[in-house]
């Protein structure tokens, strides 16, 4: 079967997976925060001495709004808002302490945002330090940090790589002026250069740099191009992403319009073009939309089975705990999920008055942790296998029914045994879960939740 007609076939609006229930199917009303923390509690008991725990920090911040960004930010040019901040992020985190009742592990720290280069390496020093008081650092932890390549200093390297970071991930997006005037993302090649060549001077192991694809006037020869300056400065990862056009939930993408996107056909070239340049720079797929270079130790977790996805991402570190800390930060602790609030004026008050700036959630059933097993492992693993204990669930033989039609397009493999996905299913990982999703197909949208497969 044709790869264009393929991608024609399977590019609808569909879930990204990075949880189950994804969180417009999050059963909100019977949530509370009594029960997050004891879902927290339990979680910490049964992983913290094993494993440790994970943490990811939301910076929101920037000083202009990148007008294809669908992450929660603040756009402002007054530093004084960062002190306040992180006072208040120290304070959500005791309040978790409390409910540990016992020194944590810290396994994985992750800053995002937002820009978190936005705030002064001192800034950042204090709050890691705050971060790091009283605990325990897994021998194997690692921390990275995402930045912008027009506002990353040396200090900011320094400071944080005195603090135990080794990972970087810069965003560039596209080198196109055009589409960097288009999106209000500007950033130059030198300073691209800079920042790599001053990390790696320093002992950083790894630098990424986020790319993506169908973002509005992007072309081929844009693409391509990108791709070549890309491949001269070698990171050791790229993330390769879909532009997410979602204007009614993010207002700024309002700048551009449907008509400056390119059509369904132009984006799926541009995917299969970034991937097969990817390749022939010699990167390899890992999972979805992430690419590393021989050695990386993402790679690696994916070729021994040990790959893993969170909120943050893809990562090798393993933590049954994550706690998201900030605006609209998400926890895990794989029993359930909760989200802040997603105004720093409530954050604030919230934090300020003792309490956990916990706005939703959301507790999973029996059913649920089965499906979240599965469809975590088809994301990281390519694979999945059904268990014996769990032939009584309907909703497994009604997604069964649903696979059959990607077994026959040749994506998938389908046995007694589980699923297996086939090399020319790797890049409809989404599709291949979202047979799977049981919340999703029990009620399914009447308007669009979710950015487009390709």
């Amino acid at each position: 079967m044709r790869p264009d007609y393929l991608t024609t076939k399977y590019n609808v609006a569909v879930p990204r997976y990075t949880s189950y229930p994804t969180m417009p199917y999050w059963d909100t009303a019977s949530f509370d925060t009594d029960q997050w923390t004891k879902s927290v509690k339990l979680a910490f008991k049964e992983s913290n001495d094993k494993e440790g725990i994970s943490l990811y920090i939301h910076l929101p911040f920037c000083e202009n709004l990148c007008t294809y960004c669908g992450c929660n930010t603040r756009i402002t040019k007054n530093h004084r808002v960062e002190e306040p901040y992180i006072a208040a992020v120290l304070k959500e985190w005791q309040q978790y302490r409390n409910i540990f009742e016992d020194r944590p592990v810290i396994r994985e720290i992750h800053l995002g945002g937002g820009t978190p280069t936005f705030f002064s390496a001192n800034n950042l020093h204090k709050l890691i330090n705050g971060l790091l008081e009283g605990v325990h650092i897994h021998e194997h932890a690692e921390f990275s940090f995402e930045a912008h390549p027009a506002n990353t200093t040396v200090d900011h390297l320094q400071v944080l790589f005195d603090l135990g970071f080794r990972r970087l991930s810069l965003g560039i997006q596209d080198f196109d002026p055009k589409v960097q005037f288009i999106i209000n993302r500007h950033q130059t090649f030198d300073q691209v250069q800079t920042v790599t060549l001053q990390a790696r001077r320093i002992g950083y192991t790894s630098v990424n740099y986020d790319l993506i694809y169908g973002l509005p006037l992007q072309t081929l020869d844009g693409l391509i191009n990108t791709m070549k300056i890309v491949s001269g400065l070698r990171p050791d990862r790229i993330a390769f992403y879909s532009y997410a056009h979602v204007p009614w939930l993010k207002p700024g993408q309002r700048r551009f319009t449907e008509d400056d996107l390119p059509d369904p056909e132009m984006k799926g070239r541009l995917h299969e073009i970034g991937r097969s340049l990817l390749t022939t720079y010699g990167y390899q797929e890992i999972g979805m939309d992430h690419f590393a270079l021989p050695g990386d130790v993402l790679l690696e977790a994916e070729q021994s089975g040990n790959l893993h996805r969170n909120f943050m991402g893809y990562t090798q570190q393993h933590t049954q705990l994550m706690i998201g800390l900030g605006v609209s930060s998400i926890s895990d602790s794989w029993y359930g999920f909760a989200q802040n609030v997603k105004t720093v004026e409530e954050y604030l008050a919230l934090t300020s008055a003792g309490e956990l700036p916990v706005m939703k959630g959301h507790l999973l059933s029996e059913e649920d942790l089965i499906l979240r097993r599965h469809i975590l492992d088809i994301m990281c693993k390519g694979h999945t296998l059904w268990r014996s204990t769990e032939g009584h669930l309907e909703a497994l033989f009604d997604g069964l029914i649903r696979l059959q039609e990607l077994e026959n397009d040749g994506l998938i493999e389908l046995s007694t045994e589980g699923v297996q996905v086939k090399p020319d299913g790797k890049r409809f990982l989404r599709n291949i879960c979202l047979c799977l999703d049981a919340r999703l197909w029990a009620d399914k949208p009447t308007t669009q939740l979710f950015s487009m497969a390709i």
